[in-house]
Formats: C-alpha cells, sequence, structure tokens
C-alpha cells in the first residue's frame, strides 16, 4: 500500500523539533514488565515483552500519541471507509537499526516506482477490523509482498487509525520487531519493483531530508535514501515516528524537491 499522493501534507501534527540529546537508537535489550494484548481466541498478538531497548522511544510513542498529532486527516465518525493496514517493521542490520519498506513496480497505473510499507486492504479472514484484523492483515500483506516469514515477527504497537480521504482508506499503522529475520525480496515483479531496508541513521540524516512539493501545492516530509524517494503517507509516518521516538534531529524544511502530476 502507497496511497503517497494522497497525502502528502497530512502529517502535519506537532513539528517542533525533539529535544533528545541522544538522537540515534543503538543496539541492545534491556528487562521489562510484559505488556499483552490478545485476539479474541486468547492468541497473543501484541507484546512489548523483550524488545531491544532502543525501541522503548518507540513503544512510549506509540503508547502516548494523539490522533491529531499524526495527521488531520482521521476516519470517518460513521465508521465508513475501506479498512486497511501497513507493517511498520523494525530491525538490526549491519548498520544498526533498520526499517523494511518495499518499491511498487513502474509499470503500475497508479503510484508507479514509490516507495511505501508493505500492507493493503483486510481480507474477511483477517478477523474484526475494530479487534485484531488489522494486526493479522499487515503480517498477511507483508508476507504476500516481501515474502517475509511472520513466525519471525514479534508485533508490539498500533498506531492511531489514519484516513485517505482520496481512496477512502481507514489504515492502522501496526508496528513490529523483526526478532528473526528471514530472507526477504520480490514476490510479484507485476506489483513490486523491490524490498529494501533503510537504516535508521539514514532516515535520521538532516541531509537526507528534505519537503516534497506536489503540483496541487500540498507537501510533506520526505526522504531520499537507498536511491529513492520517500514521500507523501509512508513518509509523514516515519516523520512522526521519529520526532515522538525523540530521534529527530534538526532539518532543513526550505530544502525542496518538486514532484510531478504523474505521481
Amino acid at each position: 500500500m502507497t496511497h503517497a499522493s494522497e497525502t502528502t501534507n497530512a502529517m502535519d501534527g506537532d513539528t517542533n523539533h525533539s529535544t533528545h540529546a541522544d538522537h540515534t537508537p543503538h543496539a541492545g535489550h534491556a528487562d521489562r514488565a510484559p505488556h499483552e494484548a490478545r485476539a479474541h481466541d486468547g492468541t497473543p498478538l501484541l507484546s512489548t515483552a523483550g524488545l531491544p531497548s532502543w525501541l522503548d522511544p518507540v513503544v512510549h510513542a506509540a503508547e502516548t500519541v494523539q490522533p491529531l498529532q499524526l495527521s488531520r486527516f482521521l476516519p470517518p465518525e460513521s465508521g465508513a471507509g475501506r479498512q486497511s493496514a501497513v507493517l511498520i517493521l523494525f530491525g538490526e542490520g549491519d548498520q544498526g537499526p533498520e526499517m523494511l519498506l518495499m518499491e511498487r513496480a513502474g509499470s503500475l497505473r497508479s503510484h508507479a516506482g514509490q516507495p511505501s510499507f508493505p500492507g493493503g486492504a483486510l481480507d474477511p479472514e483477517d478477523g474484526d477490523p475494530q479487534g485484531e484484523g488489522p494486526l493479522r492483515a499487515a503480517l498477511r500483506e507483508a508476507e504476500e509482498e516481501t515474502g517475509l516469514d511472520p513466525r519471525g515477527v514479534q508485533l508490539f504497537a498500533e498506531l492511531p487509525r489514519l484516513f485517505i480521504p482520496v481512496s477512502d482508506f481507514v489504515v492502522t499503522p501496526v508496528l513490529g520487531w523483526w526478532r528473526t529475520p528471514t530472507p526477504v525480496g520480490v514476490v510479484d515483479p507485476n506489483e513490486t519493483a523491490r524490498v529494501f531496508t533503510v537504516p535508521v541513521a539514514d532516515l535520521t540524516d538532516p541531509g537526507n531530508r528534505a519537503t516534497a512539493v506536489h503540483p496541487s501545492g500540498h507537501h510533506g516530509p520526505a526522504f531520499l535514501v537507498e536511491s529513492a524517494l520517500v514521500w507523501g503517507f509512508t513518509a509523514g509516518v516515519i516523520d512522526r515516528i521519529l520526532h515522538f521516538a525523540g530521534w529527530e534531529r534538526p532539518w532543513d524544511r526550505s530544502r525542496q524537491v518538486p514532484l510531478d502530476w504523474r505521481a
């Protein structure tokens, strides 16, 4: 799921710079009391037990952030909208903490070549959209799109549901820890051009940050990483995670990257 062009200025909540002294997460583990959420059948689908200590700020942000701090576009009170989910997966790579992204195939009619989180619409077998459905959908879609083995992923939090007005998607961002990494790659080249990871250090590097500007006038955060321009919904969520986790570093918001009408 990309939906990039629909939300280029959606993530415009709290834009103050973080005041944390240490902006870069480091690998390491810390003991903690487990916090678990269970599906209706009793299966634990969310757990913070045993996470690496560098994810502590992300856990705290997920527990405390308010919907309007993420986006001004929130799901309709009527309950309308196409229920969907994305998986925001954190792992540890050769360069430290990293995130998993994918790039849409260039032949697609919409959002061709755009990076995104793995994700998509809920299927009936995923379960209750207001319960475990988004968690199951995020894992299922990630497996279908990247070949990820969901048994190696520990889901630990959900962010508030967000709304994409143009596509009518209600999106639940699901946070996961890649406890046991497995090989990933393109499953269907007609849908996906590549699957890749981005070091968090590269995302927080001010030299890799810019403001994407669409001809329609919409604008929002962007990241120039791994030979890709990450913008729209995906960049907006990443931007807010970096901010509320205290990882954000001051960057030049006047640096602009123009988009064209095909974006």
